[in-house]
């Protein structure tokens, strides 16, 4: 996220302290070169070796230009303690870095182990990593509530912090330079970012060329996040601290980013201006404006903070002066960073952290607004959250916006969103069934109980004929229990999903007072054997043998069944692996994390439905695994619901008959590589996460 570079006074940067004399490599570090940092210090560590203020550097540098798997191999050095130096002891904020990296890199499991060593070096006692991962998993599991899209005037530079006003939307950019001439900034080898705008459609295509917004406003230095107010003649900017057009610099050389009021007068923009409450010796950045434009929100690291940077607020007075500074608490902020608010029209805060638990890097949150004060922050999860820097959200209508994310290339870029879900808990009404698995009836009188995910008792009771009842209730995990006389008692967990009258079915078997095992004699003759004693009765004289010709005509059929769908090669081909027979697909590709069904793989799908329906008495098993990040419970559940979700897309899509069909999920329990023995790439990631088709019945 290129506006770490600018944006975010970045951490560590000042923590080194050089007690020898500095090499090429340091001199770029410090002045925040961290590719030519990067490529000095692999130098350094061929002629010195690992050292750990080389390893520090070394890993900051490739954290700070986004090349996380090389950031981890010399984090992993550092913190295991394989380096020359006697004393093993390093910097807990790299314990954190090593949390952000593994989580960048989809190893959340393993990155809240270091999360949890920087808790405990920070003498945060109440941090619990089972419910940390528990967490994750919850809103990882959650139905999406938006829909996204990269936008089509995103370029090869970095694109963020869209805004838009009417038909134009305005967005910073590093695309081009404000002059020429103009030396590149350093921590990006690019251009210093500038504000832009374009007009667009009503589905955000362009119908202008991008332009700069006005010379008045950028400058040959950075000018970033911004807001409006409701009549489009004020602006509020994050711009690089200056004067006269050159940098103000702090005490320890450092470039404060401050915010800047303009006006629009007669179309023009007026020359930005400092806002009173600024200081020399930190940033204040990333403005918005509340609906009646009596509350300016911003990010800083002003000092008496919670953490590197704070949410704060000040108010705007009539006379056009500003209060003083209010921090928003602990609740909103943590010892981390929290930036880029954004005040909805209902008052709410969405913003971003890396303080908060999220799925890597900077993740986006909202707080409700609730009597004048915002509750505990809700991850807004997939799509709009990933494992990489997702930030600068803002809404231009009730339900439609724009956020920025490096997921897909090193550089920033812009999508818009629509809201489709409730983003904010809610109870939903649920019904629950109890069935019998063979005849799909109700089963009388049963015993059910509906539990938590904490084991906490929900519900209790014994139903009568109609064995169903319903609740509203939260969505998440929970354990749903039924017994009843003649059956089987059994608990199926259950995730309750953000959908109305949505029905969840336990059904049960019906128990047997002995267990059987069916087998025959030498002589073909059907004998039982009872588990109770080690008799052996013959309980009826079938004798199975050539002249039985019904049976012999079955699997003459049977055989002749398997001979044609072995040579039948349009549509899937049947192939055999192992004695049993399988399709041959294409690989069902799921996204990291999902179990929608993807576009390519509908396709896929679509082609076995028809095959399937050629073949209406073939019955198959649709086995989903996953690759091995995550938890082996949290996989196990992805799994299942991939495979349910193939089964679905049959049967509803393609018309095959669901009792056709079964599914299983695996998780991670039968990949086809270890990557436990291995660092698996993404690619061996890709193989492991599979859906198989195997023919069980014909």
């Amino acid at each position: 996220m290129k506006t770490k570079i600018f944006l975010l006074t970045t951490l560590l940067i000042a923590q080194v302290t050089f007690s020898q004399s500095k090499s090429r490599a340091d001199r770029f570090f410090e002045k925040g070169d961290y590719l030519n940092a990067a490529l000095e210090y692999e130098e350094d560590l061929n002629q010195e070796g690992y050292t750990k203020h080389i390893l520090e550097n070394i890993s900051t540098s490739y954290y700070n230009i986004f090349k996380f798997r090389q950031a981890y191999r010399y984090l992993k050095t550092l913190t295991s303690g394989k380096f020359y130096d006697k004393d093993k002891t390093y910097d807990n904020t790299y314990n954190f870095m090593m949390y952000q990296v593994l989580s960048a890199l989809g190893e959340y499991e393993k990155s809240i182990d270091f999360l949890s060593l920087y808790k405990t070096n920070n003498t945060i006692r109440d941090f619990s990593k089972s419910d940390a991962i528990s967490i994750i998993e919850d809103f990882k599991l959650k139905d999406d509530d938006y829909t996204i899209k990269s936008v089509s005037f995103n370029s090869e530079a970095s694109e963020f912090g869209a805004v838009k006003k009417d038909s134009i939307v305005y967005f910073t950019t590093d695309r081009n330079p404000y002059n020429p001439l103009d030396k590149n900034y350093k921590w990006t080898h690019r251009a210093f970012l500038d504000i832009y705008k374009v007009k667009v459609d009503q589905d955000n295509n362009p119908i202008t060329k991008e332009e700069s917004i006005s010379k008045e406003i950028n400058s040959k230095l950075h000018e970033g996040n911004f807001c409006f107010t409701a009549d489009g003649n004020t602006m509020y900017l994050s711009k690089s601290n200056s004067e006269k057009g050159k940098k103000k610099f702090d005490s320890i050389h450092n470039n404060s980013v401050h915010l800047y009021k303009s006006i629009k007068v007669d179309e023009k923009w007026s020359k930005p201006e400092k806002l009173e409450f600024n200081n020399v010796n930190y940033s204040i950045e990333h403005p918005s404006l509340n609906a009646e434009e009596t509350k300016l929100y911003f990010s800083s690291n002003m000092s008496g903070g919670y953490g590197d940077f704070d949410l704060y607020y000040v108010n705007v007075n009539q006379d056009g002066t500003y209060g003083k500074p209010i921090n928003l608490g602990p609740t909103i902020n943590t010892e981390n960073r929290e930036q880029f608010p954004f005040i909805s029209n209902d008052g709410h805060l969405f913003f971003s952290s890396n303080g908060h638990l999220g799925l890597g890097m900077m993740d986006i949150f909202v707080s409700e607004l609730r009597r004048e004060e915002f509750t505990r922050p809700v991850n807004l999860g997939v799509p709009i959250n990933s494992s990489y820097d997702d930030f600068s959200l803002s809404y231009y209508n009730k339900t439609d916006g724009f956020f920025a994310s490096n997921r897909k290339k090193l550089g920033d870029d812009i999508y818009s969103f629509s809201q489709v879900g409730d983003i904010f808990p809610k109870e939903y009404r649920a019904y629950f069934e109890v069935r019998d698995f063979t005849t799909d009836n109700y089963i009388k009188n049963s015993d059910v109980v509906l539990l938590n995910n904490d084991n906490k008792m929900i519900y209790e009771s014994q139903l009568d004929s109609i064995a169903s009842f319903d609740l509203k209730i939260f969505p998440g995990r929970y354990n749903f229990k039924a017994s009843a006389e003649g059956y089987r008692t059994r608990t199926k967990p259950l995730i309750v999903k953000e959908k109305e009258e949505e029905t969840y079915v336990v059904y049960l078997d019906k128990s047997k007072s002995r267990e059987e095992d069916v087998t025959f004699n030498e002589h073909g003759e059907q004998i039982k054997k009872t588990s109770n004693n080690d008799t052996i009765t013959i309980v009826e004289h079938t004798i199975i043998n050539s002249s039985d010709t019904k049976n012999r005509k079955e699997e003459i059929n049977k055989e002749r069944l398997r001979e044609i769908l072995l040579a039948d090669k349009d549509g899937p081909p049947v192939i055999e692996k192992n004695g049993k027979l399988y399709f041959d697909m294409p690989p069902i590709y799921f996204d990291y994390d999902k179990w929608n069904i993807r576009s390519d793989s509908k396709k896929v799908l679509d082609k076995l439905a028809l095959k399937l329906e050629k073949y209406k008495t073939v019955y198959i098993n649709i086995s989903s695994h996953t690759d091995s990040r995550g938890t082996e419970t949290y996989n196990q559940v992805l799994s299942t619901k991939r495979a349910e979700s193939t089964r679905n897309y049959l049967a509803l899509v393609g018309y095959v008959n669901a009792r056709r069909m079964q599914f299983v999920g695996f998780g991670e329990s039968e990949p086809l590589i270890n990557c436990d023995n291995k660092a698996c790439t993404e690619e061996d990631h890709q193989i492991n996460r599979r859906s198989e088709f195997e023919i069980i019945k014909f």
